[in-house]
């Protein structure tokens, strides 16, 4: 790589590491837990408003049911989260939903599951994102007036921070993770002293608000339907808590352990915060609407189309601090922050789950490879880019990309807690150890509440957003399934086609039998220095024949040809091939299958003289006939062909210009292992 584009990469991304530190950017669990639970925690912020936008279908007085649609998801996320801290120990390799799904379930659930984490994955990005522009665009109107350059932008430098590597990104991570949650819980301790002590009474701003229902008076299945809906939507806390199950070669020793503990961390934290925030937004008479221009009605009219509607974390801490306060405004700003960084869940799970599929041939072998700063660098580039394009087709409206979001979570929920309980039932028909056995049990009920709840869940959100967006997320799940489909079935039928046979008499005749003759045809269209280092190399091979090649497009140049080629007397046969329409390649090509098609077991050798450049730039001046040779001579069978390289004096410069940057990591440098210096050779023994 030039200079030119070394040194920025350099100042951005920061120096290559060797692959034996990798250990270094392992994550504790302090780090571990902004880095992998910032979704799930951040989702508090968001969660609990969705709930009481549901309920406001039926009007205010469907809030009485907000508390105990707080208790069913704080069941639903305890049974998950003690269902993945099974998963963590039973399953460390990192493979999380995909893993547990394919082993108990089979390929094609395993890769349902995949594409299901893929697309959540790429959702949570742009939700995060677009939902922290709009907080962010309440107090700078430059935000909101471009919300899609914003948003892009925040993309960008995430994608930034995490080439850097996932512990340099967790660490600047930490802190307004932590702020936010510290600032949550002192709102909810302060909140509870002066409700319950001090007897204050807390108002929100829009405590004196009327919601007009839609539908009045919900009974029966109706009322049913809307609380499962609420519930479904309160379900959003639960986004990315399988996150750490994906992530837990990420941590360290002891990983599954770690891993574990950073799980149960999370889930106190996020349903603390969850029913802290649900609490207090019915003290304080919170109100929510789905169409608030039209339904929140204040003084007996509606609030119009100016009215912004500030969530509901803004409005609890505006109640119990008091607006413009100094906690009021490092909540604010925490919450809107801690958005933007909940992304960061997906950058870490998204590369470390396609390098997996990518090991297993899932997907493109790129994805398995570490970047100079250890981190999976393509598929972080691919999250980044996929994210950028739902902002940019939705305009990053968080209200819009919403509706598509939570069904692939769901879906690998299901699956994942099926997966295991066909785990334990496999264990437990051979275990024969009584305490284990109790344990099994005792985590077969767990999985089989979590397979129930979250299938529930699923069915919910499927019948109440298909139509709002969710077919979006279903249609790019088909997609991811059958490219990776496709990629397998390529990656399988390469194998098998170039597998070694055990019996070599099986082997195509091609593959072991040795050619009769080879020969050799060197490419020429004017005599200079690589045309007589190429001729050189051909007489070294020693072939049966040997001959130069040129294609007559200028009969003048022919002729000069012919007659240097006389004058300086060189001993190899100069064929010329006439092209009557002056192209190159199709001469060649068909000249060099007559070869073949003369002598089916002979070898053809093409060689072909090329210039070695030191600047980008000069790669579009040279060798581009020789690129569509080279290109059109591979697919010919029993056609071998050779590269003589010429370097220019700018390819020496260019030598001397890395030369000079000896000191700095290459990019590769990593994948190659560290450069050995002359003296460390002329130092080391000789063998």
């Amino acid at each position: 790589m030039s200079k030119l584009t070394d040194v920025p990469k350099r100042i951005l991304i920061g120096r290559a590491l060797r692959s034996d530190r990798l250990g270094e950017t392992l994550l504790p669990k302090r780090i571990a837990l902004p880095v992998f639970a910032s979704d799930p925690l951040s989702s508090v912020a968001y969660a609990p408003g969705e709930v009481l936008l549901v309920l406001s279908i039926a009007g205010v007085s469907a809030y009485h049911f907000s508390p105990w649609i707080a208790v069913a998801v704080v069941v639903l996320m305890f049974t998950v989260v003690a269902s993945y801290r099974q998963n963590v120990h039973a399953y460390p390799s990192g493979g999380g939903d995909y893993e547990v799904a394919t082993t108990n379930l089979g390929p094609k659930a395993g890769l349902t599951v995949a594409s299901a984490l893929l697309v959540d994955y790429v959702l949570t990005v742009a939700v995060s994102i677009s939902s922290g522009i709009e907080n962010l665009g309440s107090a700078i109107p430059f935000v909101v007036e471009h919300k899609v350059f914003c948003a892009i932008a925040v993309i960008l430098l995430l994608t930034l921070m995490n080439l850097r590597g996932v512990k340099e990104s967790g660490t600047l991570f930490a802190i307004p993770t932590y702020v936010f949650v510290a600032g949550v819980f002192i709102m909810i301790v302060w909140g509870a002293f002066r409700g319950l002590v001090l007897d204050d009474t807390m108002r929100a701003p829009t405590a004196d608000y009327e919601i007009k229902p839609e539908h009045q008076g919900l009974a029966g299945f109706a009322l049913v339907f809307l609380l499962l809906r609420a519930f479904s939507s309160g379900c959003a806390a639960l986004t990315g808590v399988e996150a750490i199950s994906n992530g837990v070669p990420a941590f360290r020793k002891p990983k599954s352990k770690n891993a574990g503990t950073t799980l149960a961390l999370m889930g106190l934290l996020a349903v603390t915060m969850f029913c802290g925030i649900i609490a207090l937004a019915a003290a304080t008479n919170v109100r929510m609407a789905e169409n608030p221009a039209v339904d929140l009605i204040h003084n007996g009219v509606a609030v119009g189309a100016d009215y912004v509607q500030n969530p509901v974390i803004s409005q609890v801490a505006e109640a119990v601090f008091g607006k413009g306060s100094f906690l009021f405004i490092v909540l604010a700003a925490a919450t809107a922050l801690v958005l933007f960084l909940a992304a960061n869940t997906a950058y870490n799970g998204f590369p470390l789950l396609g390098s997996i599929l990518a090991q297993d041939r899932y997907l493109p072998r790129q994805l398995h490879t570490r970047g100079d700063r250890l981190a999976f660098s393509n598929g972080i580039v691919l999250l980044a880019g996929a994210a950028m394009l739902l902002v940019w087709i939705y305009g990053a409206d968080s209200t819009r990309l919403i509706q598509l979001y939570i069904v692939g979570v769901f879906v690998s929920f299901t699956l994942s807690q099926i997966g295991m309980v066909r785990h334990w039932n496999r264990h437990l028909a051979t275990e024969r150890d009584q305490a284990k056995r109790r344990h099994m049990i005792r985590s077969r009920a767990i999985n089989t509440f979590g397979a129930f709840f979250t299938g529930l869940v699923l069915v919910v959100v499927l019948a109440t957003k298909f139509t709002h967006g969710a077919w979006v997320a279903l249609l790019g799940m088909c997609i991811f399934y059958a490219t990776m489909t496709a990629i397998r079935k390529h990656y399988d039928r390469v194998s098998e086609e170039i597998a070694a046979p055990e019996d070599p008499e099986e082997a195509p005749s091609d593959d072991i039998v040795r050619p009769s003759r080879v020969h050799s045809v060197v490419l020429i269209s004017k005599i200079h220095r690589p045309t007589l280092r190429a001729l050189a190399y051909a007489k070294l091979l020693r072939s049966d024949s040997l001959e130069a090649l040129s294609v007559n497009v200028d009969p003048a140049e022919t002729k000069a040809l012919r007659e240097e080629w006389e004058r300086r007397g060189i001993d190899v046969p100069l064929k010329v091939l006439d092209s009557p329409y002056r192209e190159i390649t199709r001469p060649v090509i068909e000249y060099v299958k007559s070869l073949r098609k003369e002598s089916p077991r002979d070898a053809v050798s093409v060689i072909i003289p090329e210039y070695v450049v030191g600047h980008w730039y000069e790669h579009l001046l040279h060798n581009q006939s020789a690129l569509r040779l080279k290109g059109r001579l591979l697919f010919t069978p029993g056609v071998m062909v050779t590269s003589v390289p010429y370097q220019l004096q700018s390819s020496e410069a260019a030598k001397r210009r890395a030369r000079k940057r000896q000191e700095w990591n290459a990019p590769g440098a990593v994948r190659r292992g560290p450069a050995q210096t002359d003296r460390a050779k002329e130092s080391s023994p000789s063998t």
